[in-house]
């Protein structure tokens, strides 16, 4: 059920983590507009104990809570076609945050149309990226749905604010004063921002880090693994037949290990200013690093010639909310198309944080010894390359005679 935008809502579905931002969120809906609030809780592999989360949000005031278990789609229809686009942000960020906002927020508007819902909420901040990421996915499903966005709305202008909030209304929180950095976890990475991160000369805090060891700290001799896909899609890790969601933890529990797919980058976000974000991604960085050296070996010269074109657009699409859009739709079925016979296997080195190609091999390999061979025989014709020489050259030869020779 929808209203005219504007008025006040009596059922709202707000997207609930259980931290410190949809806590407090929890409670301003209910003294703000007296309405009834349904949270909802998206599973995607956070780590986190959900039956307290929903336990929290009765605590906090919730009518209903629904927790969903989206791990299985998300790695399924989310990551692993991700993977295949070898989609990257600003040459570092894996877009683990990115792409989850639009599964996350499709299950909310299920969730609002089977409760007959007249609005829905988020806690993205006003100056992020989520909002957008959520709200065009809002728009998308059900365009006449309010949205309700506090951080737009409310008073408050920082998360300290928030937390004496939180501390005055008796709404329990983990966020503390003195370490009020945010931090998202899902299958496929972690992502810290804000607080004492702001500062992109400081170094994060050795501690922060879940989901990988230090480096440094990493075993002292290298490890090996192979990866093994499938049209694009990871099927196996060391020749373990893995389910998604299963191949997902193995490649986080090895690259973790190692210390692989930690990131520090000051990234542009859609709304026009610098953001500096720190991430770890050990499992996604493992699997980009094979995908890719498989596609050397599968994929013919102007395919990935087209393919590196595409790819920046289309994770601009995937950072700047717009997974669910007709330009994106359309990008993925030529993507899908370029992943055909991107089967095989493919060795890595991982070793303290690096990771190393040691192999790759496919039953659709464009690699053939007999022509790349530096030994006598083979079906390349050397003498063939003087003609191929000379054409290339017309063009530069027909230039240095335009412009009076060359320069030296």
């Amino acid at each position: 059920m929808s209203q005219e935008k504007g008025s006040a809502p009596a059922k709202v579905v707000l997207a609930y983590s259980g931290g410190l931002d949809t806590s407090v969120i929890m409670t301003w809906l209910k003294e703000k507009y007296g309405c009834q609030v349904i949270a909802y809780c998206a599973d995607l592999g956070q780590g986190e104990d959900l039956e307290e989360i929903s336990r929290k949000a009765f605590r906090t005031g919730a009518s209903k809570v629904y927790v969903r278990d989206l791990r299985e789609e998300f790695v399924k229809d989310f990551l692993f076609p991700m993977i295949q686009s070898g989609a990257v942000y600003e040459d570092g960020y894996l877009l683990g945050t990115s792409i989850a906002r639009p599964l996350i927020a499709k299950a909310q508007m299920e969730i609002a149309r089977e409760e007959g819902a007249d609005a829905v909420a988020h806690g993205a901040t006003g100056k992020g990226n989520d909002q957008v990421r959520f709200e065009m996915a809002y728009a998308y499903f059900d365009p006449r749905i309010q949205v309700i966005a506090p951080w737009r709305e409310w008073d408050m202008s920082s998360r300290s604010e928030l937390i004496n909030y939180a501390r005055k209304h008796g709404i329990p929180i983990q966020a503390t004063l003195e370490k009020p950095y945010s931090i998202d976890r899902n299958l496929f990475h972690t992502s810290y921002e804000g607080g004492i991160l702001e500062d992109p000369w400081i170094a994060p805090p050795r501690e922060i880090f879940t989901l990988t060891k230090d480096p440094v700290e990493s075993p002292d001799l290298p490890a090996e693994v192979t990866v093994s896909f499938e049209r694009g899609f990871p099927i196996a890790i060391n020749g373990d037949l893995l389910d998604p969601v299963p191949l997902m933890e193995r490649a986080n529990q090895v690259g973790g290990d190692y210390g692989i797919g930690r990131i520090d980058l000051v990234e542009s976000r859609f709304v026009g200013m610098k953001s500096r974000g720190v991430y770890e991604t050990p499992g996604g960085t493992l699997l980009y690093a094979a995908h890719r050296a498989l596609e050397t070996l599968t994929l013919d010269r102007e395919l990935l010639k087209l393919k590196s074109t595409l790819v920046p657009h289309f994770a601009s699409l995937i950072y700047n909310g717009f997974w669910y859009s007709p330009e994106r739709e359309a990008l993925s079925a030529l993507l899908r198309k370029t992943q055909e016979r991107v089967t095989g296997d493919v060795r890595l080195q991982l070793y303290k944080g690096a990771i190393r190609v040691l192999g790759r091999r496919s039953p659709y390999s464009l690699y053939r010894k007999d022509l790349a061979t530096f030994e006598a025989g083979g079906l390349y014709n050397q003498a063939d390359a003087t003609g191929f020489i000379r054409i290339q050259a017309l063009r530069l030869k027909l230039y240095s005679d335009q412009v009076g020779g060359g320069e030296y």
